[in-house]
């Protein structure tokens, strides 16, 4: 009698279909640079979360050099800088974000939010026509 547990059919189980991701990403242009996207507010988030560039960079898969390059476009297209660094030593140095750092990342954040929030009914709209 056990066999014919085994054997049993199994009621038939939707299988999850992804559903289309939609996402906001908003760059904000000087000149023919970007100084401001998405690339950008991830490099200040991980940044913020480790203390340093380098750290940064590893948690982000891109190397340091890059991800240097970015943080100097980044504040050379501010007012003022978005973070402050220290240089190397016995600790190491370090990365920390300044209040426009902060700001930046709050601020952008909002926006993909009201940006969705604003549209859900043309990304439903939009949404509904691509395929499962």
């Amino acid at each position: 009698m056990a066999d014919t547990e085994k054997t049993k059919p199994r009621p038939a189980t939707k299988s999850a279909k992804p559903r289309p991701e939609v996402r906001f990403r908003m760059r904000i242009l000087s000149g023919d640079a970007v100084a401001l996207g998405p690339g950008k507010v991830e490099l200040l988030e991980a940044v913020r979360e480790h203390g340093s560039i380098s750290a940064a960079a590893r948690s982000l898969g891109m190397s340091y050099r890059r991800a240097w390059l970015l943080i100097d476009e980044l504040n050379r297209s501010l007012k003022v800088p978005a973070t402050h660094s220290e240089q190397g030593g016995q600790s190491g140095g370090g990365c920390t974000l300044t209040p426009v750092g902060e700001d930046i990342i709050r601020l952008y954040r909002e926006v993909e939010i009201e940006a969705q929030r604003s549209c859900a009914k043309q990304i439903a709209e939009l949404t509904r026509l691509i395929r499962p």
